[in-house]
């Protein structure tokens, strides 16, 4: 089972999209919420047991390894934890979903950073096994690519004004790689301007360090778009099945060709989950579940999608409140 008739079936050719007042909203995590043992609770789960050893093998890592016993700087390089990430996030999106070809709520779709990829398998653009061979490919070349760039790293920034944020930013020469929302934008470039706007952040404002290797989502990661698009080229994607959101602008994507072609550029692009939730709430969203490792992206969400209920699955023991809501909706 692909999962590409996961979230309902495709409407006809140019029909418009109706929603009536209900919206689901089935996000994604990035890297940075990933945990040393996440996937421990989840092994007693027969089906996501099953799926994790399908998805080892289709992205040549060790998930139960990874998942359960590795430490945190082991989990935090890139070429580990974003398999990781998705492959987490998949085995516990279909513990969730099962079929639901028939469940009549509209669905969008979207996941942070490397979250997207988790997405576009959701949406039927990719099957599980090829997105996780592709991101596979793109934690390997991103690692590759910010160890050849000069020293480099990222900080996030937390409350403050934009445009003093914008302007000190230029100032340093550094770039805003995630525009999150809810007063959240994390910087990227040179180490030595990371450290210098730590030590002296924008009024108002605190910005803290992040763990990673490199600029990830700015120009230092072209390298790495050319050799996955080179993998990517073995892939035929097929159009979505739900409303799936781009990283880029918040846009739903229409064909599998242009959500293939995004997936491939955005690791050398700014992440704007602001836009993709002002999309998710101009298009009616009354209810908003992250998959596993959940957390992160729903703590943005009640900041910026005020008054919309929202679960975020950690552990097995949260399926059934986002099995409750899910229900809420039909």
């Amino acid at each position: 089972m692909d999962g590409r008739t996961l979230v309902g079936p495709r409407p006809p050719e140019g029909t418009p999209i109706r929603h009536p007042c209900e919206v689901l909203a089935i996000v994604c995590p990035g890297q940075g919420a990933q945990s040393p043992g996440m996937l421990s609770p989840w092994l007693e789960l027969p089906f996501v047991a099953n799926r994790l050893h399908a998805f080892s093998e289709a992205a040549g890592v060790d998930l139960f390894l990874h998942g359960t016993t590795s430490d945190q700087d082991t989990i935090r390089d890139t070429a580990v934890a974003q398999p990781l990430l998705v492959a987490t996030a998949l085995a516990t999106a279909r513990e969730l979903l099962g079929d639901i070809a028939v469940h009549p709520t509209p669905t969008i779709i979207t996941g942070h950073s490397v979250g997207e990829f988790a997405a576009a398998a959701l949406a039927g653009v990719l099957t599980d096994e090829e997105a996780l061979r592709l991101v596979a490919e793109r934690g390997a070349a991103m690692a590759e690519a910010a160890a050849a760039a000069p020293p480099a790293s990222m900080a996030a920034i937390l409350g403050g004004d934009p445009a003093e944020i914008e302007s000190s930013l230029a100032a340093l020469g550094l770039t805003p790689a995630n525009m999150n929302g809810g007063g959240q934008v994390v910087a990227a470039g040179p180490k030595a301007a990371i450290t210098a706007l730590v030590a002296s952040p924008p009024p108002g404002t605190r910005a803290i360090e992040i763990q990673v290797a490199g600029a990830f989502h700015t120009t230092d990661m072209l390298p790495a778009a050319d050799r996955l698009a080179e993998a990517a080229s073995s892939v035929v994607p097929r159009d979505p099945i739900a409303t799936l959101l781009s990283n880029a602008d918040g846009k739903a994507v229409t064909t599998g060709k242009d959500a293939l072609e995004r997936l491939v550029g955005q690791m050398a692009k700014p992440v704007r989950w602001d836009l993709c939730q002002k999309a998710m709430v101009d298009q009616g969203v009354t209810a908003l579940i992250e998959v596993a490792p959940g957390g992160v992206l729903t703590g943005l969400a009640k900041r910026t999608m005020k008054g919309i209920p929202a679960v975020a699955i950690k552990t097995p023991a949260d399926l059934e409140a986002a099995r409750e809501l899910m229900e809420r909706l039909r």
